[in-house]
C-alpha cells in the first residue's frame, strides 16, 4: 500500500518555471509588484520580506550539495537521536543542538541551519555548500549573509527539510525522499508568524498526501498549493500538475521544491479558488485549502496559509459547488475541510446540501473525522498563530472567535475528509456521509483503501442481487473477529468484525453474517454459502438472503470482503 512516512521534522517524515515576477490581480490580497518596482532587485521582496527565488541552476547546485552532505531523514535522526528528533516536532530544538555539540561536518551544519533554524558560521556553511556557495544561498532567498557582520554568522530565511515517503507502486526501491523548503517555523521565528507565512509539511498536508488516490491520471490540479507537497505527491501518478495559490510567496516555494527534487511538469498559477483554471478540466483535483474558520474582525490576523478570506465555512462550500465543472467525467476531487453545525443542524447535513446544490451532479463520500466545540476550536487556532494563553491578545482573539460563532448559531465544528466524483453518465449514485466511529490516525495513508472502495462500489453498482449471490468473495487478510460472552453463557452476546487497515472499522455482526464472512475463502459463491448457513441455523434461505445481501454489499465496499477474481 503506498504510504508516506509519518515523522515530520528534521529526521523526517512530517505551492517549474524560470525566474519571474507574477502579478496580483484585483481579487488577490497583497500589494501589486511590477518589474519596475524597486523591490524587484536581486533579492525581490513582497510585504517587506525577501521572496524565495527558484533559480534552476542554483537549485540543482543546492540539491547536489544536500545529497553530498547526506542531508536525509534517517541521517539527521541518527545524528541527534530519536528522542531529540521527536522533540523538534514539538518545537524543542535544545535536545538536538546538544546532541550535535560542536560538530562542523556538512550534515550537522545544514541540520542546524535548515532544520533547526539556527545561525551558522559563514566559513562552516561555505564548506558545506561548495557548489551553491553563500552567494547562491542568498540569491535563492534562503539565508541572510552580511560579510560585515562581526560575528561571522549566516542566518536562515527559510527551512529546508527532508521529507521521506514510501511508495511501493512507483519507487523501484520502495522508498524515496524530497527536500521541502518553506518559511521559518514558529520556533525559529520566536514569535507570532507573519501573515504571509508559507507553512511546511505538517499533519494536515501529510493526511491529504496519504489520501490521494494512487491511480494514474493525466492532469491533476493542486488548488491552494502552499509549499507544494501535494503537487509533488500528485506528480508521481500524473503526467502533469497545475498548482495554484493566492500567495506569490507560496508559488515560489512550490517552484523551488520542484526544482530541488528534479520534478518537471508542475505549472504554477496565481489566483483564488478556480479563477486560474477557468474553462479547464482535470482527472483529479486535490486541495488542502485555507479552510480555517476565521472571524472577519479587525485585529484578527489573516494568515494566508489557513484563512481563505470568507465567512465561516463558505470556502469549503465554494469548493464543493464549483469543483464539478472542472472535473472530467469520472474525475475525482479530494479535499480536507471544516464545516459548521448551526442551530442544531449537523454539519454533515449542511455538507449534503452543498453537494445537492452543485450545478454538476456529484458522487460524494464524506468522512467526519472529529467535531469540536467553538471554544476548543478558537483555542486551537489562536495558539497556532503563536499567541499564548495569559496574554491580552489571547483573550481578545478567543472572544472574537466566540462572537463570530455565536452570530451564526454555531454549536460545533467538524473536520474531515471529502471525496467527490463526477459520474461518467451524469447520474450520481454514491452519497455517503459518515462519522468515524473511532479516532483515526492522520498519519496512516488511506489513498489505496479509498481507490479500492470506489472500484468495489462501481462493480457492486452493476450487480443485482442474483449477480451478487453468484459472486465468489474472499475475506480480507486484515479482518479479525471478536466474540464477547456473558459469564457462563454458551452463545456470544456480541460479535464484532474488526478491520486492521483502511478506516479500522469495527462492525457488529449477527451469527449469520459472522458465519458468512468466515466462510468466504474464495471457493464457493455467496448464494451457496447463504443456503448452507440457513440450513445450519434452521432459517428460511430466502429470508436470510434478503437480509444478508445488503450487508455483503457494505462489507465489500468497506473492505472486509473482496471479489476473488
Amino acid at each position: 500500500m503506498p504510504r508516506l512516512a509519518t515523522r515530520v521534522p528534521g529526521g523526517g517524515a512530517v505551492r517549474v518555471m524560470e525566474n519571474q515576477v507574477r502579478f496580483y490581480g484585483p481579487h488577490l490580497r497583497g500589494p501589486r509588484v511590477t518589474a519596475r518596482d524597486p523591490r524587484c532587485a536581486r533579492l525581490r521582496r513582497l510585504n517587506g520580506r525577501v521572496l524565495p527565488e527558484p533559480n534552476p541552476s542554483l537549485c540543482r547546485a543546492l540539491a547536489a550539495d544536500l545529497g553530498m552532505a547526506g542531508f536525509g531523514s534517517d541521517e539527521l535522526r541518527a545524528a541527534w537521536g530519536a528522542a531529540a528528533d521527536d522533540g523538534i516536532g514539538r518545537g524543542l530544538r535544545g535536545p538536538a543542538l546538544r546532541r550535535l555539540g560542536g560538530r562542523t561536518d556538512p550534515l550537522a551544519v545544514l541540520g542546524r541551519l535548515f532544520v533547526l533554524g539556527m545561525p551558522e558560521p559563514a566559513d562552516a556553511l561555505a564548506a558545506a555548500v561548495p557548489r551553491t556557495g553563500l552567494a547562491g544561498l542568498e540569491r535563492l532567498g534562503l539565508i541572510v549573509h552580511d560579510p560585515q557582520d562581526g560575528a561571522g554568522l549566516v542566518r536562515p530565511r527559510a527551512i529546508v527539510r527532508p521529507q521521506s515517503f514510501v511508495d511501493d507502486a512507483r519507487s523501484p526501491e520502495g522508498a524515496g525522499q524530497w527536500w521541502v523548503a518553506s518559511d521559518l517555523d514558529e520556533a525559529a521565528v520566536d514569535g507570532p508568524l507573519p501573515e504571509d507565512h508559507v507553512l511546511g509539511v505538517g499533519g494536515a498536508s501529510l493526511t491529504l498526501a496519504g489520501l490521494q488516490l494512487p491511480t494514474p491520471a493525466t492532469r491533476v490540479l493542486d488548488l491552494g498549493a502552499g509549499c507544494g507537497i501535494q503537487a509533488l505527491r500528485a506528480r508521481r501518478y500524473a503526467d502533469a500538475v497545475v498548482a495554484t495559490d493566492i500567495s506569490e510567496r507560496a508559488l515560489r516555494f512550490t517552484r523551488m521544491n520542484a526544482l530541488l527534487n528534479d520534478i518537471d511538469a508542475i505549472d504554477t498559477r496565481a489566483g483564488s479558488l478556480f479563477d486560474p483554471v477557468r474553462g479547464e478540466q482535470f482527472d483529479r483535483i486535490v486541495s488542502n485549502p485555507p479552510f480555517v474558520i476565521t472571524p472577519r474582525t479587525p485585529g484578527v490576523p489573516v494568515y494566508e496559509y489557513r484563512d481563505g478570506g470568507l465567512v465561516g465555512d463558505a470556502l469549503v462550500e465554494a469548493f464543493v459547488t464549483g469543483v464539478g465543472e472542472h472535473l472530467q467525467p469520472g474525475g475525482t476531487a479530494q479535499i480536507l475541510g471544516n464545516w459548521e453545525s448551526r442551530d442544531g443542524m449537523p454539519g454533515l447535513d449542511r455538507f449534503r446540501e452543498w453537494v445537492d446544490a452543485s450545478p454538476v451532479p456529484l458522487d460524494a463520500w464524506v468522512i467526519e473525522r472529529e467535531t469540536i466545540d467553538p471554544l476548543a476550536y478558537a483555542e486551537l487556532w489562536v495558539r497556532d498563530g503563536a499567541t499564548l494563553p495569559g496574554t491580552p491578545d489571547h483573550e481578545r482573539l478567543i472572544g472574537a472567535w466566540l462572537d463570530d460563532f455565536a452570530a451564526r448559531g454555531v454549536d460545533a465544528i467538524g473536520f474531515g475528509y471529502v471525496l467527490l466524483r463526477r459520474p461518467i453518465d451524469g447520474a450520481p449514485t454514491l452519497a455517503r456521509y459518515e462519522q468515524a466511529a473511532q479516532p483515526l490516525d492522520p498519519t496512516v495513508p488511506l489513498g489505496a483503501h479509498l481507490a479500492e472502495a470506489l472500484a468495489a462500489f462501481d462493480r457492486l453498482s452493476g450487480l443485482d442481487d442474483d449477480d451478487l449471490a453468484a459472486a465468489v468473495l474472499l475475506v480480507a487478510a486484515d479482518v479479525t473477529e471478536a466474540r464477547h460472552h456473558l459469564p457462563g453463557a454458551e452463545a456470544p452476546s456480541v460479535i464484532e468484525l474488526r478491520q486492521g487497515g483502511g478506516l479500522a472499522r469495527t462492525l457488529p455482526a449477527d451469527p449469520a453474517t459472522a458465519a458468512l464472512v468466515g466462510a468466504c475463502d474464495g471457493d464457493l459463491a455467496v448464494g451457496v454459502l447463504i443456503d448452507a448457513i440457513a440450513s445450519l441455523l434452521e432459517a428460511d434461505a430466502g429470508d436470510l438472503r434478503t437480509g444478508l445481501l445488503p450487508a455483503v454489499r457494505e462489507l465489500v465496499f468497506t473492505g472486509f470482503l473482496r471479489f476473488a477474481d
